[in-house]
């Protein structure tokens, strides 16, 4: 158990760390080692800080902060310390820290009792297995064959789906082909950034992507002002280019000699009124 002093430590530090930042991921830690956490560490610096702790520590901490300073939106990851987690603290720009975090991955052999964070496929193909081990893959109910004095794998085999706890047959089997499917490493679960909690799939958009998903959300409100009669920023413009044309269309059917700057470009397509005349009489009499 920690020391009286190292847990006051442990709090101050992290009360530190809420008050210097306003950024953060909440990660998983499954499966990660002391090195791999050591070098994902140097790796952060100057970009964030990572933070490991007990459960009760980190809640605690965090609601004697919470107390103390009321605005603070950090309250709002309570509910989410549950489980192996940490914080990394970001120190700018988010996108960077991720990189860094999403690069220190490990690969991992199967083991029974692993929750599978990927599909985990055998490939089809010779085994390098001599065929005194037939009963083998039989007892697995892989399809083989013997070819060139060795067994070999017919088809594509899915041992294991991505949710799932790996099978002792499936660890076995792909320990026995050398297939390390796993990648471990800290897994980023939850992004806070000024008191917002959203998922880290929406690091992925792009300033391109964002402007996009806007136009398109903007192009909805002016669909939808425009059918109800409701004017707003969005209608606007298309509510007065509406009312222009219905002007242009007013003045050619009267045959009207005024016009106006925006109408200028439409009417001047539209054949004189005096050759308009002529041609609507002879059409008169072309029907009589």
């Amino acid at each position: 158990m920690p020391t009286r002093e190292r847990k006051e430590e442990y709090f101050a530090r992290l009360e530190a760390l809420f008050e210097e930042h306003t950024q953060m991921f909440i990660v998983h830690a499954d499966n990660v080692g002391s090195k791999q956490m050591q070098m994902i560490r140097i790796a952060l610096r100057g970009k964030g800080q990572v933070v490991m702790g007990k459960n009760t520590m980190m809640r605690r901490c965090l609601i004697n902060w919470s107390e103390k300073n009321e605005e603070s939106g950090f309250a709002k990851i309570l509910p989410l310390i549950k489980g192996n987690i940490g914080f990394v603290f970001c120190s700018g720009n988010l996108g960077a820290a991720r990189e860094v975090v999403m690069k220190h991955v490990v690969p991992a052999p199967c083991k029974a009792g692993v929750l599978a964070n990927c599909d985990v496929w055998v490939p089809a193909g010779p085994t390098g297995c001599d065929p005194s081990q037939t009963n083998y893959f039989q007892a697995l109910n892989v399809a083989t064959k013997i070819s060139k004095g060795q067994i070999e794998i017919i088809n594509d085999l899915k041992v294991c789906s991505v949710g799932e706890r790996v099978s002792p047959g499936a660890a076995s089997l792909c320990n026995k082909m050398d297939i390390k499917p796993f990648k471990f490493g800290l897994i980023i679960r939850h992004v806070y950034d000024n008191g917002n909690i959203f998922d880290p799939a929406v690091l992925d958009l792009s300033d391109d992507d964002l402007a996009n998903k806007f136009c398109a959300a903007v192009r909805n409100v002016a669909a939808v002002s425009l059918a109800v009669g409701y004017p707003t920023l969005a209608s606007m413009p298309h509510s007065l280019s509406n009312a222009v044309m219905q002007c242009v269309a007013l003045l050619a059917g009267a045959r009207s000699t005024y016009s106006f700057e925006k109408a200028e470009l439409a009417l001047a397509a539209l054949p004189p009124i005096e050759d308009a005349a002529p041609a609507e009489a002879a059409a008169e009499e072309e029907e009589e």
